[in-house]
């Protein structure tokens, strides 16, 4: 976070971004409009810029709006006033945002840190549960995000209101469960130095275990199929829609999204059992929302309750699936909001 010793008038703009790898959403919000009511919003490419700055800057130009506060939730690590994203070649400072574009301040969230800060945000048809259980209005949260990476973080109670706090569980080491894992783990060590469940439970996941089910052989790839996936502009969508279209057949997609549902299950038990969410595990990200219908099968609860003498435990956890994609914007609006509307002195 940087700025000025300063107060923030309730009355100053504020922009909120979601900053990810392959887009990013901008917001204009007063604190009168509050976070889940932006005054306006765009998107961008973010490969198709060199830097924030120039984004933001661009955005800044579709009016006269004087904005002094800035809070962007970023995908990857945050260090002070730097950011740099994990998947895209950006080092973000906030200071230097600051300085060029005028800004009283500007806030640097992890991106699951902005996601989890927008959950309490969330009304009831923003979310399908997957599981109820038996939840703690006190309780801790836990958050996982399979999208262009895997994110996590997690929410604890204050007394007063949830803190969100950033992680990045998801380079944690994957940890195969059967024979047909230990080979996908073998295949990917061999064209990586370090296997994370990044590389089998994100959109580059889902890449990674289709390949490794076509050149293994035990499902075929459609020649009709072969021919789409060449071209296709976003293989892992075209997989997806692929493996949920009943009019399809392709045996080969159908199994990858299967497995990949699998290890998502397997490792939101593994954030369950470290975190002890009693107030439940929020699946977020691009992916959970598109393949609910999977989601809502046997394959990720069977897995995400497979935890040997803990399976007690983990059914007693509620988890919903997050369908409201803008939550990591509201989240990082809401932040900015609280800052302002408590005056807080910024450092």
């Amino acid at each position: 976070m940087y700025g000025g010793d300063l107060f923030v008038e309730p009355k100053n703009l504020l922009i909120a971004g979601d900053i990810g790898g392959t887009k990013t959403n901008l917001a204009l919000y007063s604190l009168e409009s509050g976070p889940k009511s932006p005054l306006r919003r765009s998107q961008y490419p973010s490969a198709s810029y060199e830097n924030l700055e120039d984004m933001v800057s661009e955005f800044l130009m579709l009016s006269n709006d004087k904005v002094t506060c800035a809070v962007f939730g970023v995908a990857g690590p945050v260090d002070g006033h730097l950011a740099r994203i994990t998947n895209l070649p950006w080092v973000i400072d906030a200071k230097r945002i600051s300085s060029r574009l005028g800004f009283t301040y500007t806030a640097l969230l992890n991106d699951l840190e902005a996601l989890a800060s927008g959950i309490s945000l969330l009304d009831e048809p923003d979310l399908r549960e997957l599981n109820s259980g038996e939840p703690s209005t006190e309780g801790p949260i836990a958050v996982i995000a399979p999208g262009t990476g895997l994110g996590q973080a997690y929410l604890t109670w204050d007394g007063a209101r949830y803190r969100a706090h950033a992680s990045e569980g998801g380079h944690a080491d994957f940890a195969p469960r059967n024979a047909l894992e230990m080979a996908l783990l073998e295949h990917l060590l061999e064209r990586h130095d370090h296997v994370s469940y990044e590389h089998v439970c994100s959109g580059n996941g889902i890449l990674n275990i289709y390949t490794f089910l076509r050149d293994r052989g035990n499902h075929l790839e459609p020649a009709w199929f072969a021919k789409e996936f060449e071209t296709a502009p976003d293989r892992t969508a075209l997989i997806v829609r692929t493996a949920l279209d009943a009019a399809q057949t392709c045996e080969l997609c159908r199994e990858t999204l299967r497995i990949f549902v699998s290890i998502l299950g397997a490792e939101t038990g593994n954030v369950a059992l470290k975190f002890m969410p009693a107030g439940g595990v929020f699946l977020g990200g691009g992916i959970p929302p598109r393949i609910l219908a999977a989601l809502e099968g046997e394959e990720f609860l069977a897995s995400f309750f497979s935890k040997g003498r803990m399976t007690h435990v983990l059914t007693r956890i509620p988890v919903h699936v997050i369908l409201a994609t803008d939550t990591p914007l509201m989240g990082a609006a809401g932040h900015g909001m609280d800052l302002m509307g408590r005056k807080e002195i910024i450092p």
